[in-house]
C-alpha cells in the first residue's frame, strides 16, 4: 500500500474522529500521533474523568482555546465548529461532528451501545475494545454493512496487525500452519545471574541457562522451560480475547483451548509451530496462537508483534532465505514470517483514513463465528455471584478465559464478556464451562447481538 496516497485523493478533506475512553493508554498514543497529522481532527473526546482528559490534552500540546467542556447536547450545539468537544457522555454529541468513532472504553455493554448509535447515524466505527468485538463484532459488522459504513479493527493493535499479516500471506497463496502474536511482556533471562525479568518482576530461574537451545525434542524442551518458571502464570485474558477477534476475521481456530503458549525464542518459532508429526506442537493446520518471548538482555524484543508460520515449497528458495537470516525450521519444512512490533495509536490513523476516505476496513468484510472466547470456572462459584470484570487485562473473577473452535463448543456456550458483570444463575463447579443458562442479569442487547452473530 502507498500510504502517502491515503490523503492524496482528498488532500483538503479533514478526517474527524470521536474517541471514547479518551484518557486511557491507547487513547494517549492516538492523540499524541494526531498532533503530527494536521488534517486528522479529534473532534469529540469522551471520558468520565473530564479534568484528567483536559489535562492530558494540554500536556500533549492541544490549543486550550479549542477544548470545550460540554455537559449536554445544548452545550455541544453551541460549541464552535472547530472545537474539540470534551464530554463525559458521548450520547450528548451530534454525530455530524465526526466521521468515525474510535471505541476504546473496554466495556462490553457500553462500547456496544456507543458503536450501534454511531453506525445507525451513518458513522464509521474503528473498534479498539476487543471485549466488545469478541461478543458483538459480527453483529456490528453486519449492521455497518447494512448502513453502508465501515466497521473495522484498528491498526496498531495486534488483532488488526495480525489480520493484515494473515491476509498478506494468503494473497501470496502461502499455506498457513499457525498465526499469532507474542505475549505482552518478554521473559528476559540473564545468564550471568540465572534470573528472569518479566516487566517489573525478577525471579531466579537457574535451570533456564541449560535450555536456551531447543535440542532434538522440541516439546520436551518447552516443557522443561515451563517448569523452570516455577508455576508462574504467563497467559493473559487479553491475549485470548485478541486472538478471538483474529479468529473471527480470518477463520483460524485454536489447536487447544488454553493455546500452547510456548516459551520460545524468535529463531525457534518455525520449529516450535510445526505439526506434531514433524516434531512440533501443533495437532492441526491453521492454528491461532500466542507465545512467550524468551530472550537475553542484549537481544531485541518481539515487542508484542505478530507472525505467521507457513509451509515451505521450494528447497532452494527457502534455503536462500535462511542464508539471508530468515527463520526457517531445521528440517526446512516450515518458515516463520513476522512483524516484531505493534505501535498502538501511532498506527491507528491508517485505519481511520482508510475507512473514511476509501471505505476500507482493516479486518474482514465478512467475519464468521468460527471460534468462541468462553470461560471455564477455576473455583466453585455459588449461585448469585457477580462475575466481576477488572484489572489491567480485564479478567473475570473466578473464570479462566478459553478459546474454543465453534465446531467443538457447546451450542449454548456463554461468551466471556457477556458473562462479565452478570450473576451466576446456579452453582457452577470448578472446571465447568459457562453456558448461557448459567448466567442471569446480563445485557439483553448484548446477548441478542451474540445470538445474531451465530446465525
Amino acid at each position: 500500500m502507498n500510504f502517502e496516497l491515503l490523503f492524496a485523493a482528498q488532500a483538503d478533506t479533514p478526517v474527524r474522529y470521536a474517541l471514547t475512553g479518551a484518557k486511557g493508554g491507547f487513547a494517549r498514543t492516538l492523540l499524541a500521533q494526531t498532533r503530527r497529522m494536521p488534517r486528522l481532527v479529534p473532534a469529540v473526546l469522551c471520558d468520565l474523568d473530564l479534568p484528567g482528559l483536559r489535562a492530558l490534552c494540554l500536556e500533549l500540546g492541544f490549543d486550550p482555546a479549542r477544548l470545550v467542556d460540554c455537559a449536554d447536547a445544548a452545550a455541544v450545539a453551541a460549541a464552535p465548529a472547530d472545537a474539540i468537544v470534551l464530554v463525559a457522555d458521548v450520547g450528548v454529541v451530534d454525530h455530524q461532528r465526526y466521521d468515525i468513532l474510535v471505541e476504546a472504553t473496554g466495556h462490553p455493554s457500553t462500547g456496544f451501545r456507543i458503536a450501534c448509535n454511531a453506525i445507525d447515524a451513518g458513522r464509521h466505527v474503528a473498534m479498539v475494545s476487543k471485549e466488545v468485538d469478541a461478543v458483538t463484532g459480527i453483529a456490528l459488522s453486519r449492521r455497518a454493512a447494512a448502513r453502508g459504513v465501515v466497521y473495522t479493527t484498528a491498526d496498531g493493535d495486534q488483532p488488526a496487525n495480525l489480520i493484515g499479516w494473515v491476509s498478506w500471506a494468503r494473497t501470496l497463496n502461502l499455506e498457513i500452519v499457525a498465526a499469532g502474536k507474542s505475549s505482552e511482556y518478554d521473559l528476559v533471562f540473564d545468564p550471568a545471574t540465572g534470573t528472569i525479568t518479566q516487566f517489573d518482576q525478577t525471579f531466579a530461574a537457574p535451570g533456564m541457562g541449560e535450555l536456551l537451545t531447543l535440542g532434538a525434542d522440541v516439546p520436551a524442551t518447552l516443557a522443561r522451560r515451563r517448569a523452570a518458571l516455577g508455576g508462574r502464570k504467563t497467559s493473559a485474558t487479553a491475549d485470548y480475547c485478541e486472538m478471538a477477534v483474529v479468529a473471527t476475521n480470518t477463520g483460524l481456530v485454536p489447536d487447544v483451548e488454553l493455546l500452547h503458549y510456548p516459551i520460545a525464542r524468535t529463531a525457534e518459532l518455525a520449529d516450535v509451530y510445526a505439526l506434531k508429526e514433524d516434531g512440533g506442537l501443533l495437532g492441526r493446520n491453521g492454528a491461532i496462537e500466542v507465545f512467550n518471548m524468551l530472550r537475553t538482555p542484549d537481544e531485541a524484543s518481539f515487542a508484542g508483534g505478530v507472525f505467521v508460520v507457513v509451509k515451505t515449497f521450494d528447497t532452494v528458495t527457502w534455503e536462500l532465505l535462511r542464508q539471508k537470516g530468515h527463520v526457517v525450521s531445521r528440517d526446512g519444512r516450515y518458515a516463520c514470517m513476522f512483524l516484531p512490533y505493534h505501535f498502538m495509536g501511532i498506527e491507528t490513523p491508517i485505519s481511520l483514513l482508510n475507512a473514511v476516505l476509501h471505505g476500507r476496513a482493516s479486518g474482514s468484510a465478512r467475519p464468521t463465528q468460527c471460534a468462541v472466547l468462553g470461560g471455564r470456572a477455576t473455583v466453585d462459584i455459588p449461585a448469585g455471584t457477580v462475575l466481576t470484570m477488572g484489572g489491567h487485562h480485564h479478567d473475570v473473577t473466578g473464570v479462566q478465559a478459553v478459546l474454543l473452535p465453534r465446531e467443538s463448543a457447546p451450542a449454548d456456550v456463554a461468551p466471556l464478556y457477556l458473562a462479565a458483570h452478570a450473576r451466576t444463575a446456579r452453582d457452577v463447579r470448578a472446571g465447568e464451562l459457562l453456558v448461557l443458562g448459567d448466567i442471569t442479569g446480563d445485557d439483553p442487547a448484548l446477548r441478542a447481538a451474540w445470538l445474531d452473530g451465530l446465525q
